[in-house]
Formats: structure tokens, C-alpha cells, sequence
């Protein structure tokens, strides 16, 4: 099986971001009056605040009492991103136990195949002269309008779809680390004009049809006037026909945020609500994607945004089956919500934008242990004239007040895109329809981006250093270099 090398050069010049990092002192105190006393200045690019963009630096107490306490402190924190050396469109990612990032690259790959791209040795970096990633797609199936990559949370398969809208949509699959793939299978018979596809899997078992340990499920927009959905019990190498992916009587429209899988078995995905308009909902399926019911959110006070993606809600499952859920309101601003109860009730949205931001787009949630939380998003402080890529943080999501710890993965004379006023709002460059989110083996969240003005590069968007989402007790990342322009 061939495959294409993608030369990845750094020279590394990151101005006022480059020298020694000084990890252990970043995130050791020296003044104990105050929570956020680092040793090291926090960046400008990061923000610890609460809710409706509430500076949490100078206002952290109530009646004379911290808030911050338990998991729900601040950790020295600050982003960065690193380029995947080629384009990417709808970029969508995955993190293996071994610490290997991958990203999806249109019409790259061999043979204009699309391309995985591999970046190895992510957790062990030193310096960001030891970062490098390659191509190490299949390189069989030609290129498609929308590929999509998913690494299976419960045992590293990479799964690797290829959508012809016109034609078929192709599966291939990687149990080594993308060292060599099965033969490509078609999805599923008979075919329908497809578009939007997202793609996930849990533990869930059937008893006559399960042969996998985990059971894969996939959603696409189609003429539907709700999605469709495929199952496969297998591992991916036979689907069963396609089902309606809400209830039979539900008119939510096709498109659909990303499916995810949690422990318990159920899958999770978010859109418009069955009444046409009114709302988002967090869509359940606790039979393998068979079936679906709908589960509205929380979104009387925040409304939804009335633009080219108001179809996505999205949402994530913590390690205690505890559901969180992201979305735009009517004010282009992010508002999250959490259920622990599958999505039968839900808190009260908080806003969780940093100060400065007046507008958002692309939303994505991935979460970790039980209450951990991370959305990605861009947004823009200018009015559209640039915007930047975002990462929010909760490490204590059930409390009262929750810290949210905001990081530019960018730096201001970097932006992700600075030709489009309306990019959060309509397509925009390598963004395409979604961007996707998740979280590492060691706690470590990871944002697939584009970078539009260096040719809608790939980007990999993450805290150099902050908390880690893993671990029932919140503590610090291991730190890496700072990447930047010169990973691109």
C-alpha cells in the first residue's frame, strides 16, 4: 500500500511567544492572596471568567467566600495550534492511547485519494522541532466531496469514510495505527443523495446482531425531513438499511451536528427540534440507532442563530454518562447546558464566550471524566473583520459557578481568517459545514481547524498548557512547546 509522504518543515520563529516555557513554574503559585497568582503572567490570549463573560480575576468571591474551590480552579493555562503541513476541509480528528493526532485532508492523499494525516509523538514533544506528521491514507479509494475520519473511543479503530454524494459512500478501517486498512466496503444499499455525514460508536451490544465490541452508527442528510441513520454490528464492514434518526413523525430537518457514543451505550446527536423551528434538540437512540427520540434544550432565553448553520446543536458524553450540549443563540454566542439524566432535563444555559467576543460560529463540545468539558468554537472580537479559534474549559461543570478557562489558540497578527466578515455565519474557507473536537488519553483536548490565509492549512488547536480533563481530581497538562505560524 503506498503511501504519501507530507513534508512538514518548521522553522520555528514565534516572536514574542518564543524561549523557555518554564512549565513547573507557570504552574506553581507565588501569591497566595489570590488564585491566580502564577509565577508567569497569564497570556493575553487567555481568559479565566464565568458565565456571561464575568472576569473571574478580579471577582471570585461571594460574600466574602472564594468560589473557587474542589476541581473548579484555575490552572495556568495558554493555547497554541500546530499545521498539518496540507489543506483540510470540514476537518474532523481523532486521538489514539498512543497519543497519535489525525486529521482528515481533501483530495491530498495518494492518487488524489483523500489523505489521514498522522502527527505522531504529540505527548512526548520537547521541542517543536520533534513535532512531524505524514500522510497515511489508504490511498485506494479516489477522493470524495466530504471525507470524514472517527477513532473509536473504546478501542483505536480509525474509521475512515468516503462520501460520493451521487454514487456511494465507502468505509475503511485501521486497528494499527493507520500502518495498513481493510479493503473498501460500501455503507449501505440502496444509496440515496447524501451530504453531512458525522459518524461515532459506543459499547452498545445487541444480543442476536453484535460480533464488534463496539457498535458504529452514521447520520446523513438526505431528502428526508429528518436525517437518516446506519448501524453496523460488525465493526464497520455491513450496514443495515438506513432508519429515520428521529421519531417517524419528526420534521427536523436533515442536517445534524456530529453523533457521539457514550459508556452506557447510547448515541446522542443534536438539530432543530421536531417542531420545525422552535429550538434545538439533543436526539437519543438507546438501541444502536434503531430508533430515536427527542429531548429539547434549554434555549426559551437564548433562542437560536438564524444563520447558515442553525442546525447545530451539538453535544458530548462525559465518562458518567452525564450529556452536555453546545449552541448558538439567537445573539451568535455559545451557550452549554448539561442533563444527568440522558437528556430528560437539562440546567440552565450559561453563555460561556470569553470577554471581548461579539460573534460565534462553528460549535463543538467533547467531554472526559465526569463534569469535564471542553468547546471549540471561532469568534470574532472585531465585528467579522478576523476571526480566531477558541477553546473553552469546565473542570467542575456542576458547580454553582463554574470557571471557564478560555484559550486563543491564535495570536491577534494570526487570525484563522481575516477575507470573510460572515465566517462564523455562512461556509467559510476550509471550516466548510463543522469543525470537530475531542479529547486525548491524558486529558488533553484537541480542535480541528483551518488556518484560511496560509491556504485553509489544517490545524490542530490545544492548550500548551492547562488542565486536564482526565482525573477525578482537576490538575495541569504535561506542557508542550508552542507551535504557531511555523508549524503551518
Amino acid at each position: 500500500m503506498q503511501q504519501k509522504a507530507v513534508a512538514v518543515v518548521f522553522l520555528f520563529v514565534f516572536s514574542s511567544l518564543a524561549g523557555c516555557l518554564g512549565p513547573e513554574d507557570n504552574r506553581a503559585k507565588i501569591d497566595e492572596q489570590t488564585p491566580f497568582g502564577f509565577a508567569s503572567p497569564i497570556p493575553d490570549t487567555t481568559f479565566y471568567h464565568f458565565d456571561g463573560a464575568r472576569n473571574a480575576t478580579d471577582f471570585y468571591e461571594v460574600n466574602g467566600t472564594s468560589v473557587l474551590y474542589g476541581n473548579n480552579i484555575p490552572i495556568f493555562s495558554e493555547g497554541t495550534y500546530y499545521g498539518i503541513g496540507t489543506t483540510t476541509f470540514e476537518p474532523t480528528i481523532g486521538v489514539t492511547q498512543a497519543g497519535n493526532v489525525y486529521m482528515t485532508s481533501w483530495g491530498t492523499g495518494d492518487s488524489g485519494s483523500t489523505a489521514i494525516i498522522k502527527c505522531e509523538g504529540m505527548l512526548e514533544m520537547n521541542t517543536i522541532t520533534e513535532y512531524s506528521c505524514a500522510d497515511s491514507g489508504p490511498g485506494v479509494v479516489p477522493n470524495s466531496n466530504d471525507p470524514y475520519l472517527y477513532v473509536d473511543l473504546w478501542n483505536d479503530r480509525l474509521m475512515k469514510f468516503d462520501m460520493h454524494a451521487l454514487a456511494v459512500m465507502t468505509v475503511q478501517y485501521s486497528d494499527n495505527e493507520a500502518a495498513t486498512w481493510s479493503p473498501p466496503t460500501e455503507a449501505t444499499s440502496p444509496y440515496a443523495i447524501q451530504d453531512h455525514q458525522t459518524i461515532a460508536s459506543s459499547p452498545y451490544q445487541d444480543s442476536l446482531l453484535s460480533i464488534h465490541d463496539t457498535t458504529f452508527v452514521y447520520c446523513v442528510n438526505t431528502q428526508f425531513p429528518h436525517p437518516l441513520c446506519s448501524t453496523s454490528f460488525d465493526g464497520g464492514n455491513l450496514w443495515t438499511p438506513e432508519v429515520p434518526g428521529a421519531p417517524t413523525d419528526c420534521e427536523s430537518g436533515g442536517l445534524t451536528g456530529h453523533i457521539i457514543g457514550s459508556n452506557n451505550g447510547n448515541f446522542y446527536r443534536g438539530n432543530r427540534g421536531c417542531n420545525g423551528g422552535e429550538g434545538y434538540s439533543i436526539y437519543r437512540s438507546t438501541d444502536g440507532g434503531m430508533s430515536w427520540t427527542e429531548h429539547p434544550l434549554p434555549t426559551e432565553t437564548t433562542g437560536t442563530a438564524e444563520t447558515w448553520n442553525f442546525e447545530e446543536a451539538q453535544v458530548a458524553a462525559d465518562s458518567e454518562d452525564n450529556v452536555h450540549a453546545m449552541w448558538m443563540g439567537f445573539d451568535n454566542m455559545p451557550y452549554y447546558s448539561y442533563s444527568h439524566d440522558e437528556g430528560g432535563t437539562w440546567s440552565n444555559p450559561i453563555m460561556v464566550a470569553p470577554p471581548g467576543v461579539n460573534g460565534t460560529g462553528f460549535p463543538a463540545i467533547a467531554a472526559g471524566s465526569e463534569g469535564r468539558v471542553v468547546m471549540g468554537y471561532i469568534g470574532t472580537t472585531n465585528g467579522g473583520l478576523t476571526w480566531n479559534g477558541y477553546m473553552t474549559v469546565i473542570t467542575d461543570s456542576f458547580n454553582e459557578n463554574p470557571l471557564l478557562t478560555t484559550v486563543v489558540v491564535n495570536l491577534p497578527d494570526d487570525p484563522l481568517e481575516n477575507d470573510k466578515q460572515d465566517c462564523g455565519y455562512d461556509r467559510c474557507g476550509g471550516f466548510g459545514d463543522f469543525i470537530d473536537i475531542v479529547v486525548g488519553p491524558d486529558g488533553r483536548p484537541w480542535l480541528g481547524l483551518a488556518h484560511n490565509p496560509a491556504g485553509e492549512i489544517g490545524i490542530f488547536g490545544t492548550f500548551a498548557e492547562g488542565p486536564s480533563l482526565r482525573g477525578d481530581t482537576a490538575a495541569a497538562l504535561t506542557p508542550l512547546p508552542l507551535g504557531g505560524l511555523g508549524t503551518l
